[in-house]
């Protein structure tokens, strides 16, 4: 008996002919099987045309027409084809030229069911190709664009300075940094083969064809965001509203979870960035702090402290910025860090900080002017310009210290709440202006151990140590706090944190509370018991003191690093379902 005659379609394929009713169950399977599959089909093809051997092949897994108005191009991906076999990966990656541990499409795994029945479904996934791309957005080099014909998300590689912070935006781990180019990297959707006719590697190598490309509605897309429909444990589709959809005729298990959904880990902890964070507020809090002291003490006080206070915060916000810029895979390139102001709060943060810098120059050289200026030009320097700079700088210091938590809150991360994130970094301000007010104090009375100067540390040491001991005791409650996750039954990002610090980090968790309390409340306590004493009457003992400052001083900048260290370390990122592991 021979297999039902084949009709060739419009698009190249070859169907079999509709089964008569009544056949055989030979019949019946004999019709399934001329189905053939992609492999089967193009053998088929090259033997019964005369085709060149690079015409277009798969076209029947690509649009026949180009997006329209108001669409665009997305990947579809049947689940119920996909095995798992990563032919898709290997293709991306030779056809692309990427790299050894590179990779533009990855494959994981979804797991749920009962040990009875178990549930198992390979994902594959690449660029989505969002509506609204977190790492357009994000991008202060404007190194992304969306082609406004075919919505595809280009990365433009010569434009890149290698910030990473696309890959900070992005919630599907999408952008990928390379550290010998200095640059990130993504899919394109091959653009190029696509723009030609011909599919995508991705399309082309998977011998199921479980990968195509479709054009999308934008609205509906938007729509489908709205109800949450992607897969099980990925991130939120209403974040940036991915394309990209997944098809299948089964329907999944309650508890059908990514395969690594419960693998915690630590994330990379980019000690520039700690670096920065923590001393770019340092000297906004020193600033502000020396504002706020300018107001409380008598000027003649404060003017024996104002040139050793602006000499350390102008030196510390300058050491920042250049920190910075060892977080740039090309630094040569971070004069464009300005170029997406108008999106980018990473742009924002540059501009602010660059103002800030700028400001506290101009500040720094008037106040180290007096004594060399005529009488009349001295007065009119400081006393008119001096204290309004003294304001502007540390305006433009609070500006730039929202901009960095701006930067984070747009990832829409849990643990970079805006609430959460504000707390810990004008709690860092306050606190390290604090203890910067109180490093000027000391070098103050190691270069001029004075009646005078002794009479300053008393009365302004005492107003630092009290507000300090508060805020590292609020500070260190706060954080302390993050443990309370730890009893949730469901693996919250919060818990994640929680358990990441406790166990993997739980050295560097132990150091910072130690160095917290050391820096913020023991050695305050300490100060202001000898600052009582001398209070009494009873002489001063400055070696002491100046030994308690320093370790208060030290230890709180220590402890902070740390607590910014594990901003990062400890951060349960959101991706896409990944391998069992």
């Amino acid at each position: 008996m021979s297999a039902p005659p084949v009709l060739p379609t419009s698009a190249g394929q070859q169907a079999p002919a509709p089964r008569p009713s009544g056949t055989l169950l030979i019949d019946a399977l004999l019709h399934q099987q001329a189905d053939l599959t992609a492999i089967e089909r193009v053998a088929t093809e090259l033997e019964t045309t005369e085709r060149p051997a690079q015409a277009k092949y798969y076209q029947s897994l690509i649009p026949a027409a180009p997006p329209g108005p108001g669409q665009q191009y997305a990947f579809e991906v049947d689940l119920d084809r996909c095995s798992g076999c990563k032919a898709c990966v290997t293709a991306c990656h030779e056809l692309n030229g990427l790299d050894g541990g590179e990779t533009w499409r990855d494959v994981g795994l979804l797991m749920g069911g009962t040990s009875s029945l178990p549930v198992l479904q390979h994902v594959t996934s690449a660029c989505h190709h969002c509506l609204e791309p977190g790492c357009l957005t994000a991008c202060p080099v404007n190194a992304y664009e969306k082609d406004p014909l075919t919505g595809i998300v280009k990365h433009l590689d010569d434009q890149c300075f290698g910030c990473q912070y696309c890959t900070l935006a992005c919630p599907y781990d999408v952008p990928k940094y390379h550290n010998k180019l200095g640059i990130v990297r993504k899919c394109d959707m091959c653009s190029t083969r696509l723009g030609a006719g011909e599919a995508p590697a991705c399309v082309q190598a998977c011998p199921h064809e479980a990968i195509r490309i479709q054009v999308v509605d934008v609205q509906q897309v938007a729509d489908d965001a709205e109800a949450a429909m992607f897969l099980p444990g990925a991130p939120d589709p209403e974040i940036t509203l991915p394309t990209t959809s997944y098809r299948t005729k089964r329907s999944f298990p309650r508890n059908m979870l990514p395969a690594d959904y419960y693998d915690v880990r630590p994330q990379h902890a980019h000690p520039p960035l700690v670096v920065m964070l923590v001393l770019t507020q340092l000297s906004v809090g020193a600033y502000l702090a020396g504002w706020v002291l300018q107001l409380l003490l008598p000027e003649v006080m404060w003017k024996l402290m104002q040139p050793v206070h602006a000499t350390g915060a102008l030196l510390t916000g300058l050491l920042a910025l250049g920190a910075s810029t060892l977080h740039l895979g090309r630094p040569h390139l971070a004069w464009r860090g300005a170029l997406g102001i108008l999106h980018s709060w990473l742009s924002r943060e540059i501009v602010a900080f660059g103002a800030f810098a700028g400001l506290g120059v101009l500040y720094f050289t008037l106040v180290h002017l007096e004594g060399r200026l005529p009488a009349q030009r001295q007065a009119l320097a400081l006393e008119q310009w001096s204290p309004t700079l003294a304001v502007g700088v540390a305006l433009a210091g609070v500006v730039g210290v929202f901009c960095s938590v701006m930067i984070y809150v747009v990832t829409q991360r849990e643990l970079w709440s805006f609430g959460r994130t504000s707390l810990r970094f004008f709690g860092t301000t306050a606190l390290l202006g604090v203890a910067a007010v109180w490093l000027s104090l000391l070098v103050l009375a190691m270069s001029d151990p004075q009646p005078p100067v002794q009479r300053l540390l008393v009365d302004a040491g005492g107003i630092c140590a009290k507000l300090l001991l508060a805020i590292a005791a609020a500070k260190l409650l706060w954080e302390a706090s993050q443990f309370r996750h730890l009893a949730s039954r469901r693996m919250t990002s919060q818990k994640r944190s929680a358990l990441l610090m406790s166990r993997q980090l739980s050295s560097i968790t132990l150091a910072r509370f130690a160095a917290g309390l050391l820096g913020g409340v023991v050695m305050p306590a300490f100060v202001l018991q000898r600052l009582a004493s001398a209070e009494t009457s009873q002489p001063l003992a400055l070696t002491p003191l100046l030994i308690a400052v320093a370790v208060l001083v030290l230890f709180s900048l220590i402890g902070e690093l740390l607590e910014r260290y594990l901003f990062f370390a400890a951060l349960a990122a959101p991706r896409m379902p990944g391998p069992l592991k």
